[in-house]
C-alpha cells in the first residue's frame, strides 16, 4: 500500500511539472510575409543611377505575371527613365537588401531614390504609365481619390 501511495506522487508530482513546462513554453506564430514596396533605394545599387528617374521591376525568372509587368515596363525607358529588371535568379542580394518578399514588384524612384510610387503583383499599362506620368510630373493626371502608392 505504502509503496502504491509513493507511485501516485510521483505521478502527480510529475504531471503537475510537465504541465508548468508546457505553459511556460510559448511558441513564436509563424513568420507572415510582409508584401509591402519599399520607400528608398540606393540609386548606386541600379544601373544609370545619374539618371532623373529609375523603374525597378523585381522579379522572377519562373513568373509569368512578372514577365508581363517587365513588357509593360521595358515601354517606359527613355532618356530620363532607366528601366532596370532585377531577377531574383540572379539578384537575390538585392532582393534581400530592400526585403522583396513578392514579385512582381515595380517601384518608381527619383533621383534621390525615394520610391514616389508602385506596384505589387499585376498592373495595367494604363494604370502604370499614368502612375509614373503622376509621379514624374504631380498633378499631371485627374485620380480622384487616388493614392501614390499602388497595392494590386
Amino acid at each position: 500500500m505504502e509503496r502504491l501511495l509513493i507511485a501516485i506522487v510521483i505521478v502527480a508530482v510529475a504531471a503537475a511539472v510537465g504541465e508548468v513546462v508546457r505553459r511556460r513554453r510559448q511558441i513564436d506564430p509563424p513568420t507572415q510575409p510582409r508584401r509591402e514596396l519599399p520607400s528608398q533605394l540606393d540609386r548606386s545599387d541600379f544601373a544609370h543611377p545619374e539618371s532623373p528617374w529609375l523603374v525597378a521591376v523585381f522579379s522572377s525568372e519562373s513568373c509569368s505575371t512578372c514577365a508581363d509587368v517587365v513588357r509593360k515596363a521595358e515601354v517606359l525607358r527613355s532618356d530620363d527613365v532607366v528601366v532596370e529588371i532585377v531577377p531574383f535568379q540572379t539578384r537575390r542580394d538585392t532582393h534581400s537588401r530592400y526585403a522583396i518578399d513578392a514579385v512582381p514588384c515595380l517601384v518608381v524612384a527619383d533621383a534621390e531614390g525615394t520610391v514616389r510610387t508602385g506596384f505589387l503583383g499585376p498592373v495595367t499599362a494604363t494604370d502604370l504609365w499614368a502612375a509614373v506620368a503622376e509621379a514624374r510630373s504631380p498633378g499631371s493626371i485627374d485620380r480622384a481619390g487616388g493614392c501614390d502608392r499602388h497595392e494590386h
